[in-house]
């Protein structure tokens, strides 16, 4: 059975550790976009209450108009919080389904600690983005809309890299402070560098800045099909609290 109380805190301190440009509700669907960074996560409708069905086809034309206007396609991000109705509505139109994701969440205070470096958190967004970008495989063209939305986190945050001296950047993490609760996102590591146990050390760095100013839990949403990330996860005794999927128009209703 889905904490639905904790769903709606988790999606709440998710939606502030990753800020959209501009968010407009209707009813309890948040509706958040960017022009700026083409991520689902920024430009996306995501129902918050699983009562609120009401003129589904009405509310979904002025949602479109919205994203039509920003030149994104319309995709809902559905989590246990969308109501069933809509679910239904969008099936039986043929929406698609993709990118099915996991939120966990696991206990910082019983992690063991005694191999974590204290690695100091970056200082210049400019660098950390450049260096996310690189280790990402990213376009440069996403600097300015991902060093927009850096800049605009609102929450303490930490931004980690790990450097090789020939290589340079090869992982890189944003630590992003929330109450008792830390969230982690945009967690990468350079392919050539992956399974050497870059990704394991950076986490453990970025929980122990997180444990020092006194967050107790940590988060973080992963793809249900990053089989590697998901077993990294599980070994650091996350547990899965909800999932997530996106639902977009037919090709031939776009």
């Amino acid at each position: 059975m889905v904490d639905l109380a904790m769903v709606r805190r988790l999606e709440a301190m998710a939606f502030r550790a990753w800020p959209a440009a501009s968010v407009h509700y209707d009813g309890s669907w948040l509706i958040r976009q960017t022009a700026g960074h083409p991520s689902k996560r920024l430009n996306s409708i995501n129902p918050l209450d699983p009562s609120d069905h009401k003129n589904i086809e009405e509310r979904i034309e002025r949602a479109a108009r919205r994203f039509n206007a920003y030149n994104r396609p319309l995709v809902f991000r559905q989590s246990p919080l969308a109501p069933p109705q809509l679910d239904s509505f969008l099936d039986a139109r043929g929406w698609i389904r993709f990118d099915d994701s996991i939120v966990l969440v696991a206990d910082i205070e019983h992690m063991n600690m005694d191999e974590a470096v204290d690695l100091l958190p970056v200082q210049d967004v400019g660098w950390f983005v450049d260096a996310a970008i690189k280790i990402q495989g990213k376009d440069g063209s996403f600097k300015a809309g991902l060093t927009e939305i850096v800049s605009s986190i609102k929450l303490k945050n930490g931004m980690f890299v790990i450097e090789d001296e020939q290589n340079g950047p090869i992982a890189s993490t944003l630590c992003v402070r929330d109450v008792e609760f830390a969230g982690l996102l945009e967690a990468g590591t350079q392919e050539k560098y992956r399974r050497l146990g870059h990704a394991h050390s950076l986490l453990m760095s970025a929980f122990l800045w997180a444990r020092y100013d006194g967050a107790q839990k940590v988060w973080l949403q992963v793809e249900k099909n990053n089989i590697a990330a998901r077993a990294l996860y599980e070994s650091l005794n996350f547990k899965e609290i909800y999932r997530y999927s996106y639902r977009k128009q037919p090709e031939h209703s776009s």
